[in-house]
């Protein structure tokens, strides 16, 4: 049948570019053919280059090829051949707006146009020539837009001749101002554990303090979005940025309480939000014995309850 010629030929090609065999598989074929809008009965050359995102492109492997996934199995879509796809240039990740964050819903993918040019012409005599002129290129390829995904980093400075950078979006502007704004105000002299990265997730991390403060997590800790030390009072505050996820509420409270359970430090949590109107949707969520700190109204922290304000609870003075 047409569908399943279509697909081991999208399997050759990815055999050809030299994508490791966890990408010559069935499920990344269909997201190269979904890239490339390439229904059974079209021949190569009538490929077409639309922007599309992971969903549209599990629903193009459904409507067209009959395969159906578990909307479950979105993530294994990104993580384990979309993102291999943009780490090799045969994609770009959000080419209509570079700056839009990793995590965004809106978050698109399109063929890289050299591959585009290159893949029309499969099936032709062209094919093999112009396979031989790109093969040279792809390394280099990747690294050119791996170079232009680097432009768009947002600098954060956490000490003096020390700057990160994380991506771009909302979420960390949110993060940068948590840092450079929350942190001088009400953790002077504090020391920066992590920052998360919506593209990055261990975007800064100081594992060996952490690990001194008795504290050992691995990649599939759930951390806070950013952790500080306030050595002054021996406090390890943990800081949750809500831009479009919930804030510090009672089940996020005991998982962090869990993760930090080994802390020789005191525990304070906090929910940080870009406004005061995004805050107001999540005000009945947002857990007791906790701080809330507004970026629009940098100077002022609202303290949720509790016997003491801007401190750890379970601990005197």
């Amino acid at each position: 049948m047409s569908e399943y010629k279509k697909i081991d030929e999208a399997m050759q090609i990815l055999a050809v570019l030299g994508f490791p065999r966890a990408q010559q598989n069935e499920r990344s074929a269909l997201c190269l053919l979904a890239l490339l809008d390439l229904t059974p009965k079209k021949t190569w050359k009538l490929a077409a280059s639309p922007l599309m995102g992971i969903t549209p492109m599990m629903d193009f492997s459904r409507e067209h090829y009959g395969k159906e996934y578990a909307p479950n199995t979105r993530e294994t879509f990104r993580r384990q051949t979309v993102h291999q796809f943009v780490d090799a240039g045969l994609a770009l990740r959000n080419p209509d707006k570079l700056d839009r964050p990793t995590n965004s819903p809106k978050t698109v993918y399109q063929i890289e146009h050299e591959v585009f040019a290159l893949l029309k012409t499969y099936g032709t005599a062209a094919w093999g020539a112009k396979l031989k002129e790109y093969l040279p290129t792809q390394k280099s390829l990747s690294a050119r837009y791996a170079k232009v995904r680097e432009q768009t980093l947002i600098p954060v400075r956490i000490a003096a001749g020390k700057e990160i950078q994380i991506s771009p979006g909302e979420h960390s502007e949110l993060i940068k101002a948590i840092i450079e704004n929350f942190g001088p105000r009400f953790v002077p002299d504090g020391v920066l554990i992590y920052a998360g990265d919506t593209g990055d997730k261990w975007g800064y991390f100081d594992e060996e303090l952490l690990a001194k403060l008795g504290v050992a997590v691995d990649s599939h800790g759930k951390m806070p979005d950013v952790v500080i030390y306030f050595p002054e009072r021996n406090w390890l505050l943990l800081i949750e940025s809500v831009t479009s996820h919930g804030p510090v509420d009672g089940k996020r409270h005991q998982e962090l309480s869990r993760l930090f359970a080994g802390s020789s430090a005191g525990l304070v949590y906090v929910t940080a939000f870009p406004s005061r109107a995004l805050m107001t949707r999540y005000l009945p969520d947002i857990a007791w014995e906790s701080e809330v700190w507004v970026a629009d109204a940098p100077s002022h922290l609202i303290h949720f309850n509790g016997t003491r304000f801007l401190g750890p609870y379970g601990q005197s003075g």
